[in-house]
């Protein structure tokens, strides 16, 4: 959420940032400072009202008289009445200012642009799903659940698991706490993180229990701090969060359906980080590297990419994508994402951290994929095949009991 101080202080500046989204990015901050000028005016008329009621009892000896309870019955009344108009016009602002996305960073760019490309890319050859063999059950999956679930079988199970104990001890080595959170939320926890109202036609939702099943763990671990005020001595605060996430992927089409590159339900260890407001950029600079660490420790071809402006999630002011190589479909796809949310999540969920001076203030938020797995295992897959539909995998996954990927059976 933005600071309503800030839109007050600068509409022109911050139509002008809302503007590089869209076009229509911009069109709800004349609503929110119409409704805010309607909400302060009530709000001074309720606080004369109430000055004048607390005047008029300190001013009186003895009990009221006729007239005199008349007024103050009156004055009670009208009271009432600017309290309720106050909280529904404050209600009315504030769903408006909820719906605003974030303000994008001034080095956020206008098209999609690579930074840099690692590893060596350009190889063509088999896709997932041959080199997987029954390994990929797409069909059993199907049956079951329907379309875009798949059953991981046999060796690609225990790469799973490799693949997460790898991430989550390179992460603790990294500073990063782990964690296993709940994957059934509140809607305070998707509305907390931009996710609600921006992506409703996205998440699985359980109405006879008022839940929703997340789509990544950022939600849950943005939502660990929630409404706490934190000692800046804690910060920055770091979690790598397991889970197994769930999106419904509505619009989804044409390749992305083959396989488990896009499905409805895999699993992500995600990273998360709170920190003073001055050290987000650095942080995501820190959490860009990490993925690319990774990947490199994987010996996946990739690229970054610094995201465009009118492709970024209404929370995100900057976000940068690492792009893995695939050849079995001849390019590259996105593999991991990190962004920047600066203090959008924060208001929304109250949490701030308290200053060695001054008052508290809204810590900033970032996010950041450490592996993928289902899409990862693609990548693996895809890389590390051999003339003989075997897969040779790097070396870093062997200690945590990565399995010889031999030829699928026929």
């Amino acid at each position: 959420m933005l600071d309503i101080q800030m839109i007050r202080r600068d509409p022109d500046a911050v139509r002008a940032a809302l503007a590089r989204r869209g076009p229509t990015a911009a069109d709800g901050v004349d609503r929110v400072l119409e409704l805010d000028q309607r909400w302060r005016e009530i709000r001074t008329a309720l606080e004369e009202l109430q000055a004048e009621q607390n005047k008029a009892s300190r001013g009186r000896k003895g009990p009221p008289s006729t007239e005199e309870r008349e007024q103050l019955a009156a004055m009670a009344a009208r009271g009432r009445e600017l309290s309720d108009q106050e909280a529904a016009v404050r209600a009315q602002r504030d769903g408006q200012l909820a719906a605003l996305p974030n303000l994008v960073a001034p080095d956020a760019p206008d098209e999609d642009t690579v930074l840099r490309e690692v590893g060596e890319a350009g190889r063509t050859g088999r896709d997932h799903l041959e080199l997987a063999g029954r390994r990929i059950d797409m069909e059993r999956g199907a049956r079951l659940s329907g379309s875009r679930f798949a059953y991981l079988r046999g060796d690609l199970v225990m790469l799973e698991f490799a693949l997460v104990q790898y991430a989550l001890q390179k992460l603790r080595g990294e500073g990063f706490e782990p964690v296993i959170p709940p994957v059934l939320v509140r809607e305070r926890a998707l509305y907390g993180t931009g996710f609600l109202p921006d992506t409703e036609q996205q998440i699985y939702r359980l109405p006879d229990d008022d839940l929703y099943l997340v789509g990544t763990s950022e939600v849950a671990l943005a939502s660990l701090h929630d409404d706490e005020i934190l000692s800046a001595s804690d910060l920055p605060l770091r979690y790598a969060g397991f889970s197994t996430c769930f999106r419904r992927e509505a619009g989804a089409a044409g390749k992305d359906t083959r396989g488990i590159f896009r499905v409805h339900q895999f699993d992500k260890v995600e990273m998360f980080s709170f920190v003073e407001p001055d050290q987000g950029p650095a942080e995501h600079e820190r959490l860009l590297a990490v993925e690319e660490s990774i990947l490199g420790d994987l010996e996946i071809p990739y690229r970054v990419v610094a995201i465009a402006v009118d492709d970024l999630g209404a929370s995100a002011a900057s976000k940068f994508d690492c792009e893995a190589w695939l050849p079995g479909q001849g390019r590259y796809r996105e593999l991991t994402s990190t962004s920047n949310t600066t203090d959008y999540q924060a208001r929304r969920l109250g949490i701030r951290y308290r200053p060695a001076e001054g008052r508290p203030e809204h810590v900033h938020t970032l996010n950041g994929t450490a592996v993928a797995v289902g899409r990862t295992i693609i990548a693996l897959l895809e890389n590390g095949q051999q003339d003989d539909g075997s897969v040779r995998l790097p070396a870093p996954l062997a200690g945590f009991g990565a399995p010889e990927l031999l030829p699928p059976a026929p």
